[in-house]
């Protein structure tokens, strides 16, 4: 079980960099082209917003790699009070607690982002290139989605070895 858990924890990271590298050089590159449409006088209405929404789209994924390394926002007072303590099971439950409650908020997130995005469905209209305005919207309930699996992930990982990585 605990393999299984390691190989989509795995297969998480891959998708989430992959995505980053491809989000970002796609910004690169479509931002250079708007510059030099600029240059010819010329003006593509679509690119602005869709960087806007790449630019979401690299800071989710890029939030997704940094909880599979425990390297997301957090309060580090406790933490640094809880080291001193020098107790293996004060830093576990520290650990655990800290990862469900951004589990649980993450999950409050996502219900909030996925009725925003259900909103926006019923209610939007066509954006760019023709699309509904729901797909770049979609972005968002994806982005923390996967964070919330990352951080299911660590804290099965957490429960069940003891494990943070």
């Amino acid at each position: 079980m605990m393999k299984l858990i390691y190989l989509f924890d795995d297969f998480l990271e891959k998708i989430s960099r992959s995505g980053l590298v491809i989000s970002f050089f796609s910004i690169l590159a479509l931002a250079l082209a708007s510059i030099i449409l600029r240059w010819l006088g010329l003006s593509l209405n679509w690119i602005d917003p869709l960087v806007r929404h790449l630019v979401f789209l690299c800071a989710f994924l890029g939030g997704s790699i940094a909880t599979k390394g425990n390297l997301h926002i957090k309060v580090d007072l406790f933490t640094k009070l809880i080291e001193r303590a020098d107790s293996k099971i004060f830093i576990w439950l520290h650990k655990n607690l800290v990862c469900l409650f951004s589990f649980l908020t993450s999950l409050v997130l996502l219900k909030s982002s996925w009725d925003f995005f259900i909103v926006e469905r019923e209610f939007g209209a066509p954006a760019m290139l023709g699309l509904h305005s729901s797909w770049p919207v979609g972005i968002i309930p994806l982005g923390i989605g996967l964070i919330s699996l990352r951080f299911f992930n660590q804290l099965i990982l957490g429960l069940r070895l003891g494990e943070h990585k």
